[in-house]
């Protein structure tokens, strides 16, 4: 048996064979914009229950005045900014990356941006689905007519 391995999504192939599907084809395509070609700076994404997510990036070094995150259109997007003034010291060895980065992530809908914490280099950005009424299960009331 031959196996196929799909390595690209062919969307406007997809499109012809999927009717009402306009609305997920358009977010696929946002979130693969927002894939980052760099793995500068790491980070982790959490799950912490079933709502509540946490995205860590390891932002050592940084001053508060340098980090920066924000909400655009269904995107966050953390940007650390180096201050280019602070005179440089004659590094013998340097290990510790202090570039200036923007690291984006796509947010499904629905979610919410709930805070923003740095503790011992580390930026925690807390998300949370909030599921809406119309969203959730409901129960239908029976009734039996005689």
């Amino acid at each position: 048996m031959k196996q196929v391995y799909v390595n690209s999504l062919d969307i406007p192939q997809l499109q012809r064979f999927a009717v009402g599907f306009d609305r997920m084809f358009d977010e696929l395509a946002r979130t693969a914009g927002t894939l980052n070609a760099t793995n500068y700076p790491p980070y982790n994404i959490i799950k912490e229950s079933e709502t509540v997510y946490k995205i860590e990036v390891a932002v050592a070094g940084f001053e508060e005045s340098e980090l920066d995150v924000e909400l655009v259109n269904g995107e966050l997007i953390i940007r650390g900014e180096t201050d280019k003034t602070v005179t440089e010291a004659q590094y013998l060895h340097q290990g510790i990356a202090g570039r200036d980065f923007v690291r984006t992530f796509a947010l499904a809908e629905n979610v919410e941006v709930k805070g923003a914490a740095v503790k011992n280099g580390i930026l925690t950005v807390t998300l949370e689905h909030i599921i809406p009424e119309s969203a959730k299960p409901k129960k239908i009331a029976i009734t039996f007519q005689k």
